[in-house]
């Protein structure tokens, strides 16, 4: 009887002590920066996926209708393409730079729960993890001017699907509706001497049927939202990175414990 009570214990011991382990690596998990980093994948892929498609659909929709002759929007072309590398480089710079934040925040998150016996700070970590706030916040606006940046094509094309719904009501009453016209000219996207550079009346009407004007409009909107997911992610990661960092300043000193 004693023998199974002892082995009884000793098996409550070990189960005790695997749990103790799993609550103590579950500690270690550094949640914001779990959660950002999934976020940022998630916002990065959106923009960056939505927008090369819509930045083409955009591109056929002006040859078709608005700049007809090759060599006006040959520079708007070159442009739109260079902006599609942009979003490769864009694309693959997160999606290291995510996996770095994540196991700086690994890193970091063990130090602060103390997962280890004895851990201490070295100058070069805490360079580099400044290094990363630093970085982290210079990132941070910079998005948030991307974010703006992608809502400007939303914005044309809500205007140009507005006035075409505005034409198709019955509430409507216009006198000529080939006098209600959408210049893309005057948004800087083609130069002025495009031809021919708007489209009136039922031409407006019949683009805005288009599939890639449909396409291109949706896939503007989910890239100015996956935008602003990054942001987000972003100022997840600042708050989570400043805070790492000064927990790891302040167990770098020798007084910690008494100056706390």
């Amino acid at each position: 009887m004693e023998t199974q009570s002892d082995e009884n214990q000793d098996q409550r011991q070990d189960k005790r002590g695997c749990f103790e382990c799993c609550i103590k690596c579950l500690g270690g998990v550094p949640y914001a920066s779990l959660v950002a980093t999934i976020l940022c994948f998630s916002g990065v892929a959106l923009f960056c996926g939505c927008g090369h498609v819509a930045l083409t659909g955009t591109v056929t929709i002006l040859e078709n209708h608005f700049s007809k002759v090759t060599s006006d929007n040959a520079m708007l072309t070159d442009i739109i393409q260079l902006m599609q590398y942009i979003i490769y480089g864009i694309a693959s710079f997160f999606f290291l730079y995510g996996i770095i934040l994540l196991a700086e925040g690994f890193y970091t998150t063990s130090a602060v729960k103390e997962l280890h016996s004895e851990f201490k700070t070295t100058i070069c970590g805490r360079c580099i993890s400044g290094m990363f706030v630093f970085l982290t916040y210079i990132l941070g606006v910079a998005w948030l001017g991307v974010f703006g940046f992608s809502a400007v094509p939303v914005f044309l094309f809500y205007n140009m699907w507005s006035t075409c719904a505005a034409m198709k009501s019955p509430m409507a009453n216009f006198t000529n509706i080939e006098s209600i016209c959408v210049d893309a000219r005057q948004y800087g996207i083609i130069p002025w001497n495009a031809t021919p550079g708007k489209a009136c009346g039922s031409t407006l009407g019949d683009i805005c049927n288009t599939s890639e004007f449909y396409l291109s409009y949706h896939l503007y909107i989910v890239a100015c939202a996956g935008a602003g997911a990054t942001v987000i992610a972003l100022l997840i990661y600042m708050m989570a990175t400043t805070y790492n960092f000064a927990v790891l300043k302040f167990k770098s000193r020798e007084d910690c414990c008494t100056k706390f």
